[in-house]
């Protein structure tokens, strides 16, 4: 099976829209989906700056959502030809993680999700050449016309919901507003300061309005301050000065919740001082470097942790968060700028310079069989 993807070859050079070849029929307990869309994340654009440990050439592409064309059947898949489906991360499904309802903590999620792959993937997917393409990222490799992926990873929609702009619910905007409603359970009277008002902080001002919370965004662009306030949240200039202190005059003694998507040692530090006592701050970005932290801000009971996926079984938080969309209280859409496919360079500037929140990708034509 022929069908176009955005293939990347090296570290430094732009995608390169080409015909890959799709060497299987789908085996038990695997799909394939037609991608109607496929967000773009940080997380594939990450690659470019992984040294060497993501093997390239490589389709990237992990927050895809499209319509099932075909099936290996088996006792697991219960998603049927025709499902409109969002699709996540991979995971095994039977460690103790997985079966404890954490699949974003798998055992084997770094080499199922990180370019590691099943052992029955390669060579699945190759070039107009013969060459092999990396294994599957993130279980998907949907930046492309077709996906070829775990029925786990699946999770199936509403069919009336616009499929094209869901793709980005199996990943970036789960892990922000799972951060707010798993992780830390936010209500009404509790109180967030989510700094860094990207796809992920901004999914989870979402999500923190929708609970009832009192929300603060911190970021140093205008424009995406503007953006967070229409959403519902206190808008908080990065560079000000007393950010912390601020922050405590708000909410009456420090914030409950912090939620840093930036990786920036010298606001981390801040999110830690603008809590109560007890207070907890997530981290969701992989640090770059060694996290320097200033005396006092670990004081009191105030803890630290990491927050993979949002904490999500995506099969539960997904049709959640599309629930809220259809209620008006999870306005994503409203982060969403589409791109052919074609155009993923374009998109990918964009995403980098701060033009766009969240770049979806829309293939276009179909598959040559």
């Amino acid at each position: 099976m022929r069908f176009q993807a955005a293939v990347l070859r090296s570290y430094e050079n732009p995608f390169t829209i080409e015909e890959v070849t799709l060497r299987t029929e789908p085996a038990d307990g695997e799909i394939l989906v037609e991608i109607a869309g496929c967000g773009m994340c940080r997380t594939d654009l990450a690659v470019r700056r992984s040294a060497g440990r993501s093997p390239l050439p490589a389709v990237l592409g992990h927050e895809g959502a499209g319509v099932v064309v075909r099936t290996g059947g088996g006792p697991d898949t219960a998603i049927g030809v025709g499902d409109h489906v969002v699709l996540s991360f991979d995971s095994c499904g039977h460690c103790r993680n997985c079966r404890g309802a954490a699949p974003a903590y798998c055992d084997s999620f770094a080499s199922l999700n990180l370019f590691g792959g099943r052992k029955e993937d390669l060579p699945r997917l190759t070039d107009a050449a013969g060459g092999a393409l990396a294994p599957r990222w993130f279980g998907q490799s949907s930046f492309a016309q077709y996906a070829l992926v775990p029925a786990r990873n699946a999770v199936r929609v509403d069919p009336a919901l616009p499929l094209e702009l869901l793709g980005p619910l199996g990943c970036g905007f789960l892990t922000g507003a799972g951060a707010v409603l798993n992780t830390f359970g936010a209500g009404p009277g509790d109180t967030l300061a989510v700094f860094g008002a990207g796809a992920v902080g901004l999914a989870a001002v979402m999500a923190a309005t929708a609970a009832g919370a009192l929300t603060m965004a911190v970021d140093r662009h205008p424009r995406r301050l503007a953006l967070a306030e229409r959403l519902g949240a206190i808008p908080l200039p990065a560079e000000a000065a007393g950010l912390p202190e601020r922050i405590r005059r708000l909410t009456d003694g420090g914030a409950q919740y912090a939620l840093d998507t930036t990786a920036s040692p010298p606001l981390i530090n801040d999110a830690l001082r603008a809590l109560r006592p007890t207070g907890t701050l997530g981290l969701v970005a992989r640090l770059p470097t060694t996290l320097p932290l200033e005396p006092g801000t670990l004081d009191r009971g105030r803890a630290v942790r990491h927050i993979c996926e949002g904490d999500a079984v995506p099969g539960l938080l997904i049709p959640r968060l599309t629930g809220l969309w259809q209620a008006g209280r999870f306005p994503f859409d409203q982060l969403v700028r589409t791109y052919p496919l074609s155009d993923i360079n374009r998109a990918e500037r964009d995403c980098e310079e701060g033009r766009v929140v969240k770049p979806v990708l829309l293939p276009e034509g179909r598959a040559d069989e």
